[in-house]
C-alpha cells in the first residue's frame, strides 16, 4: 500500500484548518503544514495534527509555497488541501479503497473537486485536479496564482472528490493584484496564465478588458480546449454585459470550433433564443444539450445541471410557451427525475394540474 505526504499552505486559517485536517487525517501517513505569516490560531492547531509545521514568507507565488510544502514530505506520494477543503465521510472511504489498491507506477491521482452548490447542496460545478502526485518524480508547481502540476506518466482517476467549502470570502482582489504587478513588472503571461487573468478581470466587471485578453489568448492559438472553450464562453459573457448580443451568439458558436458541442455552451444558446422569445430554437439547442456525453475526465470545468435538469426544465417551458402541454409535462418530469424536490418542478406540476380542471394543491 502506497503511503502519502498531506502538504498544506496556510494563513490565518483557525476557522477552518482543524475541520480539514480531521477528515483527512487517518488517510494520509504524514502531514505537512507551511504557514506563510498566520497570526491567529493557525499555528495552535495545526500543532494538534503534526510537528511538522514550517514558516515560508509569503511573496504573491501559490506555486512556490506549495513547491516549498512538497519540499518537505517524505512519502510516495504528496496530496495538496486547502484549508476550506475537506473529505466527507463516503469520499473518505473511496481514498482509503484508493490507496490500498493504487498501483506504486501511478504518477498522478486525479480526482474530482466538488466547488459550486446549489442551496440543497448538491453539486452545481465540479472539475478534476491533480489531486495526488508521485513525490520526487521531478513535477513541480507552476503559476503564482491558480498554480497546477502538468501531469507526466501514468495518470489514475479516482472516484473521491474533495469538497471545496469556505466559510467566509477572500479577498476578491488578490488575484487580479498578482496579475497585475507580474505585466506591471515586465512578464509575460503564458496561456494558461493569460486566461486566468481574463478571468479575473471578467469578475471585477472589467468586460472590456477581460475580452480584449480572452480574444488575444485565442488568436494565439497555444491554449488547451477546454480553456479554449471557456474563453469563447466568457466572451459571449462579456459581450453580452457590453450590449452586443449578436456578438456574443458568435462567441458561442465558436465553442463548436474546437470540440464537439458542450452542454454548457448548448444551454447558453438555449438560454440566448429564450431570451428573444424563440422558442422554438431554445428548444433544438436544450434537446441538444441532452444529447451531450458528460465527461468529466477532460478536466474541464463541468456544469452537472447542463446535463439533465437544466434543459429539461427549460423545455418543459418553451413547448408550455409553444403550446404542447403534453410535452412540456413530459419534461417537467424528466426534470423531477435529476431534482425531485425542484421548486421549479413543483410549481410546474400544480401549474399543469390547474390547466387539467384538478386542484393545484
Amino acid at each position: 500500500m502506497i503511503n502519502i505526504s498531506l502538504c498544506m499552505i496556510v494563513k490565518n486559517e483557525e476557522d477552518v484548518l482543524e475541520r480539514c485536517l480531521k477528515s483527512a487525517a487517518g488517510l494520509v501517513d504524514e502531514v505537512i503544514i507551511v504557514d506563510t505569516g498566520s497570526t491567529d490560531r493557525t499555528r495552535e492547531i495545526a500543532a494538534r495534527f503534526t510537528n511538522k509545521i514550517y514558516d515560508f514568507p509569503w511573496r504573491d507565488d501559490f506555486a512556490a509555497a506549495r513547491n516549498e510544502s512538497f519540499s518537505h514530505a517524505s512519502m510516495d506520494y504528496c496530496m495538496w488541501l486547502d484549508a476550506d477543503d475537506v473529505l466527507l465521510e463516503a469520499d473518505q472511504a473511496a481514498f482509503l479503497s484508493m490507496k490500498e489498491t493504487l498501483d506504486p507506477a501511478v504518477s498522478v491521482v486525479m480526482a474530482p473537486y466538488h466547488t459550486g452548490f446549489d442551496q440543497d447542496g448538491h453539486v452545481t460545478f465540479s472539475y478534476y485536479r491533480e489531486r495526488l502526485i508521485k513525490n520526487r518524480a521531478g513535477m513541480r508547481w507552476a503559476g503564482a496564482v491558480h498554480e497546477a502540476i502538468t501531469p507526466v506518466g501514468q495518470i489514475f482517476y479516482a472516484d473521491f472528490a474533495v469538497t471545496h467549502r469556505k466559510t467566509r470570502p477572500s479577498d476578491p482582489d488578490r488575484n487580479l493584484r498578482i496579475y497585475q504587478a507580474q505585466l506591471a513588472a515586465g512578464k509575460v503571461l503564458e496561456p494558461r496564465q493569460q486566461f486566468y487573468y481574463g478571468r479575473e478581470l471578467y469578475y471585477h466587471n472589467q468586460w472590456e478588458e477581460a475580452l480584449s485578453v480572452f480574444e488575444q489568448f485565442l488568436s494565439d492559438g497555444r491554449g488547451w480546449v477546454e480553456n479554449n472553450i471557456d474563453a469563447c464562453c466568457l466572451c459571449a459573457y462579456c459581450r453580452e454585459q457590453m450590449g452586443q448580443p449578436e456578438a456574443a451568439l458568435a462567441a458561442l458558436l465558436r465553442t463548436f470550433t474546437y470540440d464537439r458541442p458542450r452542454a454548457e455552451a448548448c444551454c447558453e444558446i438555449g438560454r440566448w433564443f429564450f431570451q428573444k422569445e424563440q422558442y422554438s430554437q431554445a428548444a433544438y439547442w436544450y434537446a441538444l444539450a441532452l444529447t451531450c456525453p458528460r465527461d468529466d475526465r477532460r478536466g474541464g470545468f463541468v456544469s452537472p445541471d447542463c446535463y439533465g435538469y437544466l434543459p429539461c426544465i427549460q423545455l418543459c417551458v418553451c413547448y408550455s410557451r409553444l403550446g404542447d402541454q403534453k410535452r412540456a409535462e413530459s419534461f417537467n418530469e424528466l426534470a423531477a427525475a435529476c431534482q425531485p424536490d425542484s421548486p421549479a418542478v413543483l410549481r410546474n406540476r400544480a401549474w399543469f394540474r390547474s390547466l387539467q380542471g384538478e386542484s393545484p394543491a
